[in-house]
């Protein structure tokens, strides 16, 4: 056998030591004229670019709308991550929605609860709503843009989703009644309800939306079209015993926790040309779970309406068509806001290819929807995972990978991988240095049954300064001038 380098001296073909030549990863544009020594990767690169691969050091691109419609790896656009705090899935998630508003895709981020999002809508663009006490609110018997849609489509298409949008409202009325009393409605209050913000839509002036004080005055009133659905029979005794525990509970709205936010006007609607959107809720507080679940509701349903409305100018050939990428990060803390929310949830898991909209859900363990009140509500929550297209773990205990491989699949070696990126990081060296943790920017990607594809995700100074989670923990000496001097 000659040696790796041939046979030395004379006519013997050894060969001496060669540098290994240089390897650039490119676009086929911007490489193509340096064929035929290109060479293809064995990655995905559909979709965003979002890391290397852990292995090969292959770009790795993908997001749930790019890998549904162009690549057809998945057969929902929705992703779900997981993983311990502080790893980055917030950062990897923005980064799919910087890259997805460059095709034209709008990102919705409905309650954004830190903020982690607002400083990176403000840079594309985008709006951003501020929602909680003293800084804005909304009215949530405005139909919107729905209502607006309906007027510049017209005909049976109009009507059809001016009925959608009334149906939005009451839906809404009903979610904020729920969370007052921690109960649903009744059935027979659902169609007073519903009679009362008929009514009130008939009387009302064009171009003005009802607040929810005008709809207490319906009640009070009591005009033929509600007292019909209350069976009153001409008493007006009968009428009021119908009605009260509906009219208390709009009165506690009002005059409690949740009034100043949701019985005004609309401090401002979604703008539904805006590049992307994002519905501030950070202002509200931790422990107000009642007006965190109300915001969130709401924003859901005024930004859901706005995608509906966008649909439908778009079918009507009013409008380009438009689709929507939704982010709902610490998904626990919603999960554990109100029953209604899991429902919500659900049914956008369930429906949003034929919505439009692509989504990315983001919460730590498979263990969240356990803390759920009922039976009903955890089997909602397990089910996000089974549905989702794309999920993407960060670093997890292993006890917690294993539950996740019997949802979605998952070998001996790959709940090894994420299992060791929870590990701590080492003490340092001290004198203020310290060391990174090792699963920090490294996450599992899995569809389906293929294989999962770990990636290194490393940020750009851009992304950085707009996606800093741990801007509270800056001390004082490196905070801008302009936030100190506030």
């Amino acid at each position: 056998m000659p040696p790796p380098r041939g046979w030395p001296g004379p006519a013997g073909g050894q060969i001496g030591h060669l540098d290994p030549p240089t390897m650039w990863r490119a676009t086929t544009v911007q490489a193509c004229g340096l064929w035929p020594f290109a060479a293809g990767s064995g990655a995905p690169m559909t979709g965003v670019p979002l890391g290397q691969h852990l292995y090969t050091g292959a770009t790795v691109c993908g997001d749930p709308l790019s890998w549904f419609t162009r690549a057809r790896y998945i057969s929902n656009p929705s992703l779900f991550m997981l993983g311990m705090p502080g790893l980055g899935k917030s950062t990897l998630v923005n980064r799919m929605l910087i890259g997805l508003a460059a095709t034209g895709v709008v990102p919705l981020v409905l309650g954004d609860l830190k903020p982690d999002y607002a400083d990176t809508v403000r840079a594309l663009g985008g709006q951003v709503i501020s929602i909680g006490r003293g800084v804005g609110g909304i009215n949530v018997l405005d139909p919107g843009a729905m209502a607006e849609a309906a007027a510049k489509v017209g005909g049976d298409a109009g009507r059809a989703l001016a009925a959608e949008a009334h149906g939005r409202v009451l839906n809404m009325v009903a979610a904020l009644v729920s969370v007052v009393r921690g109960r649903p409605m009744d059935d027979h209050e659902q169609s007073v309800l519903s009679a009362a913000l008929h009514h009130l839509r008939e009387r009302t002036a064009p171009g003005r939306a009802p607040i929810l004080p005008d709809l207490l005055a319906v009640l009070q009133e009591g005009p033929e079209r509600v007292r019909s659905v209350t069976l009153d029979r001409g008493e007006d005794a009968r009428y009021r015993t119908a009605v009260d525990p509906l009219h208390r509970s709009l009165l506690g709205i009002l005059d409690g926790p949740l009034g100043g936010t949701f019985a005004a006007a609309t401090s401002t609607r979604i703008d539904a040309a805006a590049p992307a959107v994002c519905v501030d809720i950070s202002r509200i507080g931790e422990a107000d779970t009642q007006l965190t679940a109300a915001a969130m509701l709401a924003a859901w349903s005024d930004g859901l309406g706005s995608v509906a409305a966008a649909h439908a100018l778009a079918d009507a050939g009013l409008a380009p068509r438009r689709w929507f990428f939704t982010v709902l990060d610490e998904l626990w803390r919603p999960l554990r806001a109100a029953s209604g929310i899991v429902d919500r949830i659900d049914a956008l898991t369930r429906l949003n290819r034929t919505l439009g909209l692509g989504d990315a859900k983001i919460t730590h363990t498979l263990k969240d929807a356990e803390a759920l009140g009922s039976e009903s509500d955890r089997a909602k929550a397990r089910g996000f995972v089974e549905r989702a297209g794309m999920v993407a773990c960060a670093g997890l205990p292993r006890n917690e990978m294993e539950e996740l491989g019997r949802v979605v699949g998952l070998s001996e070696r790959e709940i090894s991988l994420v299992s060791s990126w929870s590990s701590p990081p080492g003490w340092g060296a001290g004198g203020g240095e310290h060391e990174e943790p090792p699963g920090r920017g490294r996450f599992l990607i899995k569809v389906g049954g293929r294989p999962g594809i770990p990636i290194k995700v490393a940020i750009t100074d851009a992304e950085r300064a707009l996606h800093d989670t741990n801007q509270r923990w800056t001390p004082n000496a490196q905070v801008p001038a302009t936030a100190t001097a506030v």
